[in-house]
């Protein structure tokens, strides 16, 4: 029964993500962002493409911009620029652990150092230097805070989730099976919800981007669109109103479900 699911889901997968690949290019979004994409459905399968296609493919032409202002398509926009660029560090965290024999907490940390780095420093600060006026040392202290806050939520969803079908599938410890992959899809997909609340608020209060529009006669200066302020207002950390609760009432509470999640995962593994 579990054979066929997991097949289905990387045939589906598959399908899904030829589509995107090859549609995506003609999508007035920022590179990185479609990149985004495509590894976001490498991940989630139909769900990735769904929500490119609900929430970033340009309807009809011209439309774009009105398209992505929606609060609730920028959120999905910074969501998935967070899950993209962390999951590869988690991936290549859970692989690395799983070579060398890292199991339960040390593997946990392994993999948030890896997740947290990448997506830090590659995903937001690198990919997105041009927003902070293309200095990679400021865009690394405006994206720290975004990206920890929403790095924490993402494993507060993956890591129980990866840790209960682990305990119940024996072969999803080992990277050279099938099953290693569905589960870590899983807790991608689930650690993907559970920190969308968190980059709503993220984006509602300017702290991080979210969809954007590049059109090929805007692209060379350098030219967003579709937001409610420039991308370089939206990741300033002093932009607009201050927020609410305040950035270390909220990092806390990351770390507190953080922790819950992490004990919840030792919980359900025991069980």
């Amino acid at each position: 029964m579990l054979d066929g699911v997991m097949l289905l889901w990387f045939v589906l997968t598959a399908a899904a993500l030829l589509f995107v690949a090859v549609d995506i290019r003609t999508t007035p979004e920022s590179p990185v962002l479609k990149w985004g994409f495509v590894l976001v459905t490498a991940y989630t399968g139909v769900v990735g493409a769904f929500l490119y296609v609900l929430g970033c493919r340009e309807p009809l032409p011209g439309l774009h911009e009105r398209y992505v202002a929606a609060r609730w398509r920028q959120t999905l926009g910074s969501t998935m620029h967070c899950v993209a660029g962390d999951g590869v560090g988690i991936l290549a965290g859970a692989v690395l652990s799983s070579v060398v024999g890292l199991t339960g907490l040390v593997e946990v940390v392994v993999e948030y150092i890896l997740g947290f780095a990448f997506g830090w420093t590659i995903f937001q600060a690198l990919f997105m230097r041009d927003t902070a006026g293309g200095s990679y040392l400021r865009a690394l202290r405006s994206t720290f805070v975004p990206e920890l806050l929403s790095m924490n939520l993402l494993m507060t969803g993956m890591v129980p989730t990866v840790m209960a079908l682990k305990s119940r599938i024996p072969a999803a410890a080992d990277p050279a099976t099938p099953s290693f992959w569905f589960v870590m899809s899983m807790g991608l997909l689930v650690g993907f919800t559970l920190s969308y609340p968190m980059n709503w608020w993220l984006v509602a209060y300017h702290l991080k981007h979210g969809m954007m529009t590049v059109r090929p006669a805007a692209a060379a200066a350098g030219a967003h669109a579709g937001m409610d302020a420039a991308p370089h207002a939206a990741m300033s950390m002093g932009t607009g109103q201050p927020p609410w609760p305040p950035i270390p009432v909220m990092t806390l509470l990351s770390f507190l479900a953080l922790a819950l999640g992490v004990a919840i995962a030792f919980l359900l593994r025991a069980t």
